[in-house]
């Protein structure tokens, strides 16, 4: 979920992993401020969230492309759940039907494409940050991205926030979840909740490189 703490976590495991982290486009992201901030009638106008998730979907196959040449990369978001933002903002009427389809047309030819690459592209292992509401809403506040915090926006994050559990418990299905409870975990502020990540990611991933096989990328 967005400000859940994926970067400080994703940070957190490259670090004891001795791997690299790839990033969310957001601040070279020419679009994520119109999204955020456009009137009903612009974004009807300007598409903002097709062009949006097109951004993203380019940015996050692009990622994959360069993170499996190195080993132990973390990258804090997913391709696959890129197709859960573009459903939500689809059943809010925000994407068109036509654009979900060129959409959706895009990503499964994307996801083919990673599939045909020489080794495994799915992940090993999604570390899924989860989370009560207020806690998201609190942790969205403190990291104080300006074009986040209109409070016109809160129920946007709630759509969001109410439907995730339920896309990685119907919808993912590329390999192995670990879920992390983020009300009870501090990783920036606290040693020990941080240790014991580690721990849980490092037995997880163990457990899923000894004995994962393929599965379809998307449910």
């Amino acid at each position: 979920m967005i400000g859940i703490g994926k970067t400080s976590v994703a940070e957190l495991l490259a670090k004891e992993l001795g791997g690299d982290v790839f990033y969310e486009s957001v601040d070279d992201n020419p679009i994520l401020p119109l999204f955020y901030t456009a009137s009903p009638e612009e974004i009807e106008a300007k598409r903002y969230p097709f062009l949006l998730q097109l951004h993203f979907l380019r940015t996050r196959f692009a990622s994959i492309k360069e993170a499996y040449k190195r080993p132990d990369s973390v990258l804090d978001r997913s391709i696959y759940e890129d197709w859960y933002f573009a459903r939500v903002n689809h059943d809010l009427g925000r994407i068109s039907a036509l654009e979900m389809q060129i959409y959706e047309g895009l990503l499964d030819e994307m996801l083919r494409e990673i599939d045909g690459l020489p080794y495994r592209k799915a992940p090993d292992l999604m570390v899924y940050l989860t989370a009560d509401f207020s806690t998201v809403l609190h942790r969205i506040g403190l990291r104080g991205r300006d074009f986040e915090q209109d409070e016109g926006l809160v129920e946007y994050y709630r759509t969001l926030w109410s439907g995730y559990d339920d896309w990685v418990r119907l919808h993912y299905s590329a390999g192995e979840v670990l879920v992390v409870d983020m009300n009870s975990t501090d990783v920036v502020n606290n040693p020990e909740d941080a240790a014991r990540v580690t721990r849980e990611v490092r037995a997880a991933l163990a457990a899923a490189r000894g004995g994962a096989g393929e599965a379809p990328p998307r449910g």
